[in-house]
């Protein structure tokens, strides 16, 4: 949090200086120029996208029926909400700390995206009104994106909770109990793990092209990206369904379930 492409450059560069030659693989996040890769400043909120977009599917949804409600108008969540505008859902409301905006009928995110960087806030946006951020987890949508900070959707709120899917943009924005809330609610939860693995996975991508010395066409890194993210989004749910638990712990088992396996099949000093 609170780092951008610069920083990671500064990093690379502080690090580079200390081992006397360029290590661009040391961090990743770094501007293209210098090492960094097409496609990872939105690839979290791409991921989240992704997995969302799945999770429509899933439950039988179509998407230019869907309204979503993003809460963090940040790195993750501002490209959450553009790429599922860009889908074809309607973007309902946007939650921020200082409050929200909503508009029932759509907002304009591409729109959005240039009043904030030209005042610096989603707010003052024509063709929105106020809405308390508190509120906006809780108003009638299909999806919620708690992309911001952890621990927002807790027993205070879970139980209010109107949406169908919700998709983790943030890491933690959900409590333990709050969870058991929401599966007794049947809300279908894409938890963080997989949901904003999004991110992680082109920093990997983005070490691998710093390693190679060679560099990908951004459409390549996105098809990439799909690939793992729709993949991994349906071992997951078809492990839940196999042993009869929520998304959250099914995700969870399979990684622990994946590293025993390769653990046995190295042997016995692995």
């Amino acid at each position: 949090m609170n780092t951008n492409e610069q920083t990671m450059a500064w990093m690379m560069d502080t690090y580079s200086m200390h081992m006397r030659q360029t290590v661009t693989a040391v961090v990743t996040g770094k501007p293209v120029n210098i090492g960094g890769s097409r496609g990872r400043r939105e690839a979290t909120g791409r991921g989240v996208m992704l997995v969302t977009r799945e999770a429509i599917k899933k439950i039988g949804l179509k998407i230019p029926e869907t309204r979503v409600i993003v809460q963090g108008f940040g790195n993750v969540g501002s490209y959450a909400a553009l790429l599922l505008h860009e889908l074809g859902c309607k973007v309902i409301g946007i939650g921020e700390w200082d409050g929200g905006i909503y508009n029932k009928n759509g907002l304009d995110v591409d729109a959005l995206f240039e009043h904030k960087a030209k005042t610096g806030s989603i707010h003052g946006f024509k063709g929105s009104e106020k809405m308390a951020t508190e509120e906006l987890l809780i108003s009638d949508c299909d999806v919620l994106v708690p992309a911001a900070t952890e621990n927002v959707i807790t027993t205070k709120n879970a139980a209010k909770i109107k949406a169908k899917i919700i998709s983790e943009g943030a890491n933690g924005p959900t409590t333990a109990k709050a969870d058991d809330i929401l599966q007794e609610n049947g809300i279908f939860v894409i938890p963080d793990i997989l949901a904003n693995a999004g991110g992680v996975t082109t920093s990997y991508f983005e070490w691998v092209q710093d390693r190679q010395g060679y560099f990908w066409k951004e459409s390549f890194v996105n098809a990439e990206l799909e690939s793992i993210m729709v993949d991994s989004f349906n071992e997951v749910v078809r492990y839940g369904e196999m042993h009869h638990v929520n998304n959250r712990i099914a995700a969870y088992m399979l990684a622990i379930d994946r590293v025993a396996y390769n653990i046995r099949q190295r042997g016995i000093y692995a």
